[in-house]
């Protein structure tokens, strides 16, 4: 996200991914994909600069995950503390042996119903 200014001085972020353009006459205005229009005090150049930046941030930071070196990013707070147990893709030797226990019953139960 870029933080840019309205013409009445409030800050806002905006997804740089989803501009469309950005148009200098002779104020800026940063026009969405959606058609969305956002008139700012960023020069077009300043816009620009911006998006290079966020841009290059993007790039070293997926480039610090591959190297093995980023802390992994958590949205609550104290998450990192208690490391959740992940969830199997495939069932685990317990799980199997339930199955394969429980089948015998069900059989049996299937055969001695009319």
């Amino acid at each position: 996200m870029i933080a840019v200014t309205r013409l009445n001085g409030s800050r806002f972020a905006v997804n740089p991914d989803l501009i469309e353009r950005v148009q200098e006459n002779p104020d800026t205005t940063l026009v969405m994909v959606g058609g969305t229009t956002y008139v700012v005090r960023e020069s077009l150049t300043e816009v620009i600069t911006l998006i290079a930046d966020f841009r290059a941030l993007v790039l070293a930071t997926a480039q610090s995950y591959a190297e093995g070196e980023a802390r992994r990013l958590t949205v609550v707070p104290g998450e990192l503390d208690t490391p959740a147990s992940p969830t199997p893709l495939r069932p685990t030797e317990r799980q199997t042996e339930r199955q394969t226990d429980r089948q015998p019953e069900q059989q049996t139960e299937r055969q001695g119903a009319p």
